[in-house]
């Protein structure tokens, strides 16, 4: 009996145990659902007032993009451009294409040359006015020298026609010059007559200058001098009475030169010409260095490109020969026609 009542007992403690444990449970799980609804009511409270709730206030700035207005300058190009366009030209005519019963009648013929506006160096002085039309010098040595007339710049020198308004003549008058040319019946007597001319025939636009030199040289002037009739006349003074024909070179007004033709060149081309001149045999000497020696046609070369430089425009070189040399007349030939010059040798 004592062991049924103990097993009895111990059924029903089980049994108790075990409903004790299910109410735990029961109760965890209650409370959970309970916590979460409580806190899904609060979350949708908080909801539904952040609905209602006004929104606060934010202030923002936006960037605005502006393109500024082009400048007035630009305005002026484009309409500076646009007056430069080519306006549209109409060149269509009427044309009949059949006979009418009228005709009109022939144009009159108008001397244009009349309607033409008076050229004002004309009305400077009557011997400028006698200069304009066909007069002129000749040509060649027979004829004397052939102008250009009028007051143009146009001139002829020993055949060799030229145009320039900034002339200077450059006259080689050493021994074997004299020598040659007077070979040549050519004599310095005959190259002064024809300088003479040359100034008497140059327009008064011109300006003009010379230099004679053997190894050191005379100029008429170191400057170019307009060819007006007192400068003219004083140019004719000094060949009639500074022209050298000896072959030599002395007095007070000579300077002395070691340097030859390269010294002369340089005071030629200080004066600005763009029509030079040069009467010679085409050998030229020098004393650089103690001894007389042919000067370099390499240094000769650069120093008139170099001088040539100097200039505004090159000028251009003309050289009147007397029985040149092979190698002479070789090398001044390149040299002339590289300034557009010519290379005329007298023959008699």
């Amino acid at each position: 009996m004592i062991t049924l009542d103990t097993t009895a007992s111990r059924a029903a403690a089980g049994s108790r145990e075990r409903k004790r444990r299910r109410g735990l449970i029961v109760s965890v799980i209650v409370g959970s659902i309970i916590v979460h609804l409580i806190a899904l009511a609060l979350f949708g409270l908080w909801v539904v007032a952040e609905y209602f709730k006004e929104p606060e206030a934010t202030f923002t700035v936006r960037k605005t993009l502006r393109i500024p207005p082009p400048p007035p300058q630009h305005r002026m190009n484009m309409a500076r451009h646009e007056a430069m366009t080519p306006k549209p030209s109409f060149t269509d005519k009427l044309v009949s294409t059949r006979p009418v019963e009228f005709a009109l009648p022939d144009l009159p013929k108008v001397d244009l040359d009349q309607m033409l506006p008076l050229d004002p160096s004309e009305l400077i002085s009557d011997q400028v006015a006698s200069l304009v039309g066909a007069a002129g010098f000749g040509s060649g040595l027979g004829s004397g020298l052939s102008g250009g007339g009028g007051t143009g710049s146009g001139i002829s020198f020993f055949g060799i026609r030229a145009e320039g308004e900034r002339i200077v003549l450059l006259f080689d008058v050493s021994s074997s010059v004299v020598n040659k040319a007077n070979a040549m019946g050519v004599p310095l007597t005959r190259i002064r007559e024809e300088t003479m001319s040359l100034i008497d025939g140059l327009p008064v636009t011109s300006r003009f200058s010379m230099i004679q030199f053997t190894q050191n040289y005379k100029p008429f002037n170191r400057e170019l001098l307009a060819a007006t009739d007192p400068n003219k006349a004083a140019a004719r003074s000094w060949v009639e009475n500074e022209w050298v024909e000896s072959g030599t070179m002395s007095g007070g007004s000579v300077v002395s030169n070691p340097r030859g033709l390269a010294a002369v060149l340089e005071l030629a081309f200080a004066m600005q010409p763009d029509l030079v001149f040069l009467i010679s045999d085409a050998s030229f000497q020098w004393r650089v260095g103690g001894g007389i020696s042919d000067i370099p046609y390499r240094d000769l070369t650069n120093q008139i490109r170099d001088l040539q430089a100097g200039l505004p425009r090159p000028a251009v070189i003309h050289l009147i020969g007397f029985q040149a040399g092979d190698e002479d007349r070789g090398e001044w030939r390149r040299i002339v026609r590289r300034y557009d010059g010519e290379f005329r040798e007298i023959k008699g």
